[in-house]
């Protein structure tokens, strides 16, 4: 199958597209029509440009087609909080467009070259004239997004609620091995993203992860991380 969109040729994103979750039991046969349907365009961004600013209206959801996005929380004083980020297939800004006014409270950067699917939410939301069968489907998948995005976001709150280091890098380091199912995985951020992620000091992250690894609690070399003692490193959060 050969899909174009507005002269773009979208062949190369449909094992992305396939991947997406608000995709999820729509045929690839029918991501054409839909696409149409939706109205969906693609957005180029280079590296650091701005998706959009906090204090912008949002009026569409995007889906990283290639890249990676970071959601960023800014203070009145000027530092920058990591709140979450968006790999190819994932979904960002439909918590926002699912609120009255649609003003971001947070601002979405390009971390490098990416290009991303705008759908506009009007028309995921509400069936077109064509009775287009995935309209319910559609709804029924942003339900979903909504759910997991919520359950994302108390992960993250339980992280910052704990006042020690150990702790959330404990907590961090357990939510990723339980969602890969396995005790070695990579992590998307590097040391200055995570510390920003758990809301840290670089470098006394750094200095904590090193007493973990000779502790035996964990190993890691760049971004790959290998929990050794996960009972022992659970045993962090119970102090």
């Amino acid at each position: 199958m050969t899909l174009y969109l507005k002269g773009l040729n979208m062949e190369k994103y449909i094992a992305v597209l396939k991947k997406c979750i608000l995709f999820r039991d729509i045929a690839e046969e029918d991501l054409g029509s839909l696409l149409i349907c939706l109205g969906a365009r693609v957005r180029t961004c280079m590296e650091e440009e701005y998706v959009f600013l906090a204090g912008n209206v949002v009026n569409y959801i995007g889906i990283v087609l290639s890249g990676r996005v970071d959601i960023v929380k800014e203070s009145p004083a000027g530092s920058r909080h990591i709140l979450a980020y968006a790999l190819p297939s994932q979904i960002f800004a439909e918590g926002i467009v699912c609120t009255h006014n649609r003003i971001s409270p947070v601002t979405v950067q390009a971390k490098e070259p990416a290009e991303i699917l705008l759908l506009p939410y009007e028309k995921i939301i509400k069936a077109c004239g064509k009775s287009c069968e995935f309209h319910f489907d559609l709804i029924q998948n942003m339900m979903l997004i909504l759910g997991e995005k919520n359950l994302n976001l108390n992960r993250k709150l339980e992280i910052l609620t704990l006042k020690g280091m150990r702790e959330r890098i404990a907590s961090y380091l357990i939510n990723e091995c339980t969602e890969r199912g396995k005790t070695t995985f990579l992590i998307t951020l590097n040391r200055t993203e995570m510390a920003d992620y758990l809301n840290v000091s670089r470098t006394s992250m750094c200095r904590e992860l090193a007493r973990m690894k000779e502790e035996g609690l964990i190993d890691y070399y760049g971004s790959s991380f290998r929990v050794l003692d996960r009972q022992r490193l659970a045993e962090c959060l119970e102090l």
